[in-house]
């Protein structure tokens, strides 16, 4: 790709996407708005600027000023929707743009369109079934598989992730071969998300989708726990196609003083890191203690439902303008 971002264009104000991408987009957008209207479930829309972002050390924010006020991008629309599902909105869904510093490659842009939904009375796994019949329409996969995070990290990287320590993890890495390994030293995560990434998740969604639920309690983020001591889990879940990440759902978290105190947490991991300090969504904490109802919630990544749909291997197939032609 030529002229980076350079405005004066030469052959850069074509789109890297083919008319044909563009049409299935359009088609893959209806064919997930008939699929929620069918079942009744409530679109809406939420503010992309706001006051508040996520605290989640993962996540960068892109931040501007409005009328001099410090304001945010959304990296989703999380928070504004649990407002109105507060308010008494019932089923909703969203399809929007959403932003994340610092995530540009094959599979990502700064700028996306997420897909992202909320059933009240739902746990993580009724929400899992309705994941595979939506990824089965739009895709026409079969019925997906579904195996706990435990079960995954045992089957492919040979380890149980709930009784091995750092020291363990880090060894089974450099058993498995993976090279220019970095020092994470005593970081347990850090040493799960590795081999998450580079031994199990190419291995996942191979012919069909795969659903990976149950977390570490480390690996909580908005999820509820279930469970105490060793045998406590997040209630998370996450949908894979043919290697690729598409979805990270919850059992929703409705405890506010829980909620604060995992805000909290985040916000002195941040300090310890020397990542920017964000203001905590106080409006979200007041909608948890007014009453958030018994839900579960997923997102989406529409562009890579999109380049899945179109057997392509990068974003720039499929997204009309990515961010160095925008």
């Amino acid at each position: 790709m030529s002229g980076g971002d350079d405005p004066r264009g030469g052959a850069d104000w074509r789109p890297t996407a083919g008319m044909a991408a563009v049409a299935l987009r359009a088609r893959v957008l209806a064919e997930i708005r008939a699929f929620f209207a069918e079942r009744g479930v409530l679109e809406v829309e939420t503010p992309l600027l706001g006051a508040a972002t996520v605290t989640d050390l993962h996540l960068a924010s892109l931040e501007t000023r409005v009328d001099g006020r410090r304001r945010f991008l959304q990296t989703s629309p999380e928070f504004a929707m649990k407002r109105l599902l507060a308010a008494g909105s019932g089923p909703i869904y969203q399809i929007c743009k959403a932003f994340r510093d610092g995530e540009s490659g094959r599979r990502h842009n700064p700028e996306f369109t997420l897909l992202e939904w909320y059933r009240p009375g739902y746990d993580h796994h009724r929400l899992m079934s309705e994941v595979g019949e939506l990824l089965s329409r739009v895709l026409g996969v079969p019925a997906p598989e579904t195996l706990s995070y435990r079960e995954a990290l045992e089957r492919h990287a040979g380890i149980d992730p709930f009784g091995a320590d750092a020291r363990d993890l880090a060894g089974r890495a450099r058993e498995l071969g993976l090279a220019g390994l970095p020092d994470l030293g005593d970081d347990r995560d850090a040493w799960l998300d590795l081999l998450m990434s580079y031994t199990v998740e190419p291995r996942l969604g191979r012919g069909r989708p795969t659903l990976i639920y149950d977390y570490p309690p480390t690996q909580a983020a908005l999820a509820r726990l279930r469970g105490t001591g060793d045998e406590a889990v997040a209630e998370r879940f996450e949908a894979y196609v043919e290697g690729v990440e598409l979805a990270n759902g919850y059992h929703e978290l409705r405890d506010p003083a829980e909620q604060r105190r995992r805000f909290a947490a985040d916000l002195a991991r941040r300090r310890d890191r020397g990542l920017p300090q964000v203001p905590v969504d106080e409006r979200l904490l007041a909608a948890l203690a007014h009453g958030l109802p018994e839900c579960a919630g997923v997102a989406l990544g529409v562009d890579r439902l999109i380049l899945l749909a179109a057997g392509a291997s990068c974003l720039d197939e499929v997204l009309a303008f990515p961010h160095q032609r925008a």
